[in-house]
């Protein structure tokens, strides 16, 4: 390929409205191109990329006995409407009629197709186990894009699922995915990703992990315990802390707080740390609007996951009116108006000696004893663990907090799509059942940024070798010159007949452009034919990761190369 027939422009100046490096370094480098918010049209070069990675990616999944399918893009709203889905999930899911006025969506994820294409086909126990997949184009109308391929509305996805006939088979070709996506995550550059428990979400099921690359851009939260090696999403990471109970309680006194609202004007104005404190946080169910006033310790923060999973439906931040009988910034849980649904996070059981709400306006009440001024609460975990929490595991007071970028999932969904849209089969024994399933994805273009995010430097992205666009970045510096011409074209066609992928810059350009454009493109290997290095009968050969540089006589140039490219392989 010659890099002056490359579609798509680089540049010099970082654009103003990217967030991340690898935002940055692929509009920069002519990667691609923004279209819509959170949509994208890929150049050669970033599709060139993530062909390779689907193509592991396929290689991967072939030998763990997948089966390549396709999907449509849309699908008839009737689907969605027997697993369920159609009502329950919100905004993300684009829904739409056609001419004839049928209600179709846009797939943001393939479940219920993939039980519609082999319902009929596994009728029989003999059918199992098996596993189907796709690669294919998805649309999610996200809330919020940013950073690129990392959060988009449109994505290309690999998607794979499993169906089983036991949850010990299940559980069986879950460990093995688990350990394909391993390999894949290896062989594109990014061995650090580590799998962590999570949330199912959406999803259903009752086991799922994410992959998360470790990075300070990162969306997503990491609990990671250094003692023993627990890993979980912080949605789904378990809150245990210490809270110790004074040896004397105090009496439960009503003080005026006149003007005081928030937890920490609380805590200041009592001279307190918020870890004494019980604070309220008030929602309101989407479905009928009811109340729900969770009590928690006043430095925790609610983990919105748990507490939708424990109600069984969505929530959202509660408008209170003077009807409902609470009174913002002076809720406790002594004295509360009836009618609503009152939870009691864990963190608060048998402590003492807490700052709380009155329930009147202008008063709060110091000296809550939970034991005693709230007895028969009942408490349940709905917080978010925090650093230098006790590991759920280990037991050890040694949680920590990361971020990290999801670049992958898996999920045992069981019997939640066989048994709603009425997959079964018939056992050995003759009886009807439904299947079991697994579901395994990979975002593409998000996996691609991922790696650019992790393996780049000021200059651009260094791409690992079985992803880089090109093998070999060959520079003609002044290629004006009659030898340095005919030198570069002679390697040049000798490395494309030996079936190295090269980028080939003859422009006439300054080195200083040449090299600027060479390090935005990310090529693992810089092959430099100039007049100063023919002058010593020499090639140099430079690693984009700045690993080695040297010059090799022109005669041994390109054994060499080919040496060179084979070992990053």
């Amino acid at each position: 390929m010659k890099l002056e027939k490359l579609v798509g422009e680089r540049f010099r100046e970082r654009p103003a409205d990217c967030v991340t490096d690898s935002h940055a370094l692929m509009i920069r480098g002519g990667y691609m191109k923004g279209m819509a918010n959170g949509i994208f049209s890929s150049y050669p070069t970033l599709r060139r990329i993530t062909h390779k990675i689907e193509q592991i990616i396929r290689e991967e999944m072939d030998a763990i006995d997948g089966q390549e399918v396709q999907f449509p893009v849309v699908m008839p709203a009737s689907l969605w409407q027997e697993s369920g889905r159609y009502d329950s999930i919100g905004k993300e899911l684009v829904r739409f009629s056609d001419r004839s006025e049928s209600p179709l969506v846009l797939g943001m994820t393939h479940e219920e197709a993939a039980v519609h294409l082999v319902r009929e086909y596994a009728q029989s126990y003999l059918k199992y186990p098996f596993m189907i997949y796709q690669i294919q184009t998805k649309f999610r109308d996200e809330a919020r894009p940013r950073a690129g391929l990392i959060r988009v509305r449109e994505f290309t996805m690999k998607d794979a699922y499993s169906f089983h006939t036991s949850w010990e088979d299940l559980e069986r070709y879950y460990a093995r995915c688990l350990e394909a996506y391993t390999r894949i995550y290896a062989r594109v550059g990014v061995p650090e990703v580590v799998s962590v428990a999570s949330d199912s979400g959406m999803m259903g099921g009752s086991v799922s992990h994410e992959f998360m690359l470790l990075t300070p851009i990162g969306e997503d939260r990491i609990v990671t315990c250094g003692a023993c090696g627990y890993r979980a999403n912080l949605e789904a990471a378990e809150n245990i802390t210490e809270t110790p109970r004074d040896a004397v309680s105090e009496e439960l006194t009503l003080v005026s707080t006149p003007d005081v609202h928030t937890i920490e004007e609380i805590c200041d104005f009592l001279g307190s740390e918020q870890s004494r404190s019980c604070k309220a946080v008030v929602y309101q169910r989407d479905t009928d609007g009811k109340y729900v006033v969770l009590f928690l310790r006043g430095d925790l923060e609610v983990n919105e996951t748990k507490l939708t999973n424990y109600l069984g439906c969505s929530v959202h931040p509660a408008v209170i009116t003077q009807e409902c009988g609470l009174h913002a910034g002076y809720i406790g849980p002594c004295g509360l108006a009836e009618g609503h649904t009152v939870l009691f996070d864990r963190s608060l059981k048998g402590a003492n000696n807490l700052s709380c709400g009155a329930n009147r306006e202008g008063y709060h009440y110091t000296g809550l004893d939970m034991e005693r001024d709230v007895a028969g609460a009942e408490y349940h975990d709905f917080a978010k663990a925090i650093e230098g929490g006790v590991c759920p595991h280990c037991g050890k007071p040694s949680i920590r907090i990361s971020r990290g970028i999801e670049v992958g999932n898996i999920f045992q969904l069981g019997d939640k799509y066989t048994r709603s849209m009425g997959m079964t089969y018939i056992d050995p024994e003759g009886e009807t059942r439904y299947p079991l399933m697994g579901c395994y994805g990979i975002g593409v273009g998000r996996l691609a940024a991922a790696v650019c995010e992790v393996h780049h430097d000021e200059f651009g992205p260094i791409w690992p070798m079985a992803i880089a666009p090109w093998q070999v970045h060959l520079c003609a510096v002044r290629s004006d010159n009659k030898e340095v011409k005919t030198r570069a074209d002679a390697l040049y066609s000798a490395l494309l007949e030996r079936g190295v992928e090269v980028i080939y810059d003859d422009r006439r350009v300054s080195a200083g452009v040449m090299f600027s454009d060479a390090d935005l493109l990310g090529v693992p290997v810089r092959a430099v034919v100039s007049p100063r290095n023919l002058k010593e009968g020499c090639l140099e050969i430079v690693a984009r990761d700045k690993s080695f540089s040297h010059r090799v006589p022109m005669e041994s140039a390109l054994e060499t190369l080919l040496e060179t490219v084979n070992h990053l392989k």
